[in-house]
């Protein structure tokens, strides 16, 4: 049953790591991935384990984590203390219902762009990425504040601008003032998205 089954690329976005990090904790506990053909995520193989699996990741992952004295969550990683915080994905705006509601939008962080647009498809089927940014992850919160600023708030993450030429402008902006990200993301994987988005 599918829903006896968790989508590595799914655990990777909640537990917000990169699935390299979790195939190797596969490896390392022994457990094997099987591939399923979701049609959810255009027919492609998924790679897939079971719930209890998906348990032992999470166990493993705070086993192997650490707290800092400001509270920041860091992993041993060849003998030194990495920060998770440090992870590099995408910051993305999509654009949940171009032609009913154009100017309802969502933003947020993703270590899987095309895991993420196929989740928001469930309940967005015409869903799509009006752009992407690398960014660390630690920047999420204020790259939202500032993109939005001037938006209405439709829940957490999800808003309505009039002009979302606008708010892409204003993540431009904020991105160009970041320092600069190199992807570490490999050939053939998720890439920043830059659609042309319409006038509204």
């Amino acid at each position: 049953m599918a829903e006896d089954r968790v989508a590595i690329v799914d655990l990777a976005d909640e537990l917000q790591v990169r699935k390299q990090r979790i195939f190797k904790l596969l490896s390392r506990l022994g457990i094997r991935a099987t591939q399923r053909r979701e049609a959810s995520r255009g027919n492609q193989n998924v790679a897939m384990i079971t719930l209890e699996e998906a348990v032992a990741i999470r166990k493993e992952l705070i086993r192997s984590a650490d707290l800092t004295e400001d509270g920041t969550l860091q992993a041993l990683s060849s003998g030194n203390f990495v920060s998770l915080a440090e992870d590099i994905g995408y910051f993305y705006m999509i654009q949940l219902e171009p032609e009913l509601d154009p100017g309802r939008f969502k933003v947020g962080f993703t270590t899987e762009l095309d895991g993420r647009l196929q989740k928001h498809r469930c309940s967005s089927p015409f869903a799509r990425y009006l752009k992407s940014w690398l960014c660390r992850r630690v920047w999420e919160r204020t790259a939202i504040d500032c993109v939005t600023n001037g938006c209405e708030r439709l829940h957490t993450e999800v808003f309505r601008a009039v002009s979302l030429d606008a708010v892409r402008s204003r993540a431009d902006m904020f991105f160009s003032f970041m320092p600069r990200l190199v992807s570490q993301i490999s050939e053939g994987q998720d890439k920043p998205h830059d659609d042309e988005p319409p006038s509204k």
